[in-house]
């Protein structure tokens, strides 16, 4: 099987772009309006995200699917479709509870439900489409790209919502995620097709492995054990402050949900060029200490740390409105970046050096271990939010 081009790799980050354009609505305008708008307690969005990504469990399932079946491209459609369709329901549910807040929640609670199955779907299926069509030379900058990409479309899809959503309304809300959900299911159907079809004209037969088995296995090998751990600990730290910058900007700042949905967007693209730093230091620059994975998680941790901080002392200023928000954020989705960038950096790497037909379900384990952190931090920090203020 032919490996990816580099024009192939670019078509397949278009995928991870969609996937972001569609979630950061979730955990960014919903959860605003949930909290400031409707004046519900921040557990509330918390619970629902930490629903979302509780589907999560679930990805080790369909990444054994999608490697018995040979065939990842139906499960990142599928995974999208579903997606988009939880999107639109979700921003359903957020105006319906302007007037009926106990079917705006039952209806939420499947609109986060689908979007967590929809995520897990295909975002496991691409990173094992990745890790068996990329050359391993290319699987570094590959995950670089793609990361870049998703991150791309996170801060333009908040860019751009933050300005069609003023002034607020629950008909413009959902408006505005329909259009998201239809531009993401296009670009995926675009990015994935054809690229596996040399697979099918050479169908292999798929593993007669059971799951269990099969999950036992990957579980054994001791880089991805270690790993899995990793990553738990890692991503709990990094989205416990996700939920709460949002409505921070709204109670704090006095912010519209528009301007708040935008201050997002630089978030997220300080998250872009903290990764494209890393990218190309590590690259050009080889040597112990900027070709270091390590170096540069440390980095991220401490620069993170201080981005926080000074939003703490924020709230504290006499004076808020000559307080530079924007580029405090930048400075924390930037040092973000750097961090997650050496983690994605390790993972690639990883899935790919270890024993082949097992990327699928190695990326499921991973992935778990990812939404299950995201959840727990989620909700924790929203539980925090509120505990404070009461």
């Amino acid at each position: 099987m032919k490996p990816l081009s580099w024009l192939g790799i670019a078509r397949l980050g278009l995928v991870q772009l969609s996937l972001g354009a569609v979630v950061v609505l979730t955990t960014t305008t919903f959860n605003r309006v949930m909290v400031v708008e409707l004046a519900l307690p921040a557990m509330l969005p918390g619970a629902l995200v930490a629903l979302h990504y509780a589907m999560g469990m679930l990805r080790p399932c369909w990444g054994y699917g999608s490697d018995r079946s040979k065939r990842r491209t139906p499960w990142i459609l599928g995974g999208m479709a579903v997606l988009a369709a939880g999107g639109v329901l979700g921003a359903v549910a957020t105006a319906t509870m302007e007037t009926g807040v106990a079917l705006g929640v039952a209806l939420a609670v499947l609109a986060f439900v689908l979007i967590g199955a929809g995520v897990g779907m295909a975002g496991t299926s691409l990173l094992a489409l990745l890790s068996t069509r990329v050359a391993a030379e290319r699987r570094p900058a590959a995950a670089t790209i793609v990361w870049l990409m998703m991150i791309f479309g996170l801060a333009v899809t908040a860019a751009t919502a933050g300005q069609l959503l003023d002034p607020y309304s629950g008909q413009r809300l959902i408006a505005v995620s329909a259009g998201v959900a239809g531009v993401a299911l296009v670009l995926t159907t675009f990015a994935v097709w054809g690229v596996e079809r040399e697979a099918v004209a050479a169908p292999k037969k798929g593993p007669e492995t059971p799951f269990r088995e099969v999950l036992r296995e990957v579980w054994a090998e001791p880089g991805s054990r270690l790993f899995t751990i990793f990553i738990f600990v890692s991503m709990l730290a990094y989205f416990t402050q996700e939920l709460i910058l949002e409505p921070f900007a709204g109670h704090v700042f006095g912010m519209t949900v528009g301007e708040s949905t935008t201050l997002a967007s630089r978030h997220k693209m300080g998250i872009f060029f903290g990764m494209i730093l890393v990218a190309v230091l590590g690259s050009a620059v080889r040597g112990r200490w900027f070709g270091s994975l390590k170096l540069w998680t440390v980095a991220g941790c401490v620069g993170s740390t201080a981005a926080l901080w000074g939003l703490a002392s924020a709230a504290f200023a006499a004076d808020k409105a000559a307080w530079p928000l924007a580029a405090n954020v930048f400075a924390l989705g930037f040092f973000n970046g750097v961090f997650a960038v050496a983690a994605i950096g390790s993972m690639m790497a990883l899935a790919g050096a270890q024993a082949p037909g097992r990327e699928g379900a190695r990326m499921g384990l991973w992935g778990a271990a990812q939404a299950i952190a995201f959840g727990v931090g989620g909700f924790v920090g929203t539980a925090a939010v509120d505990g404070m203020r009461a």
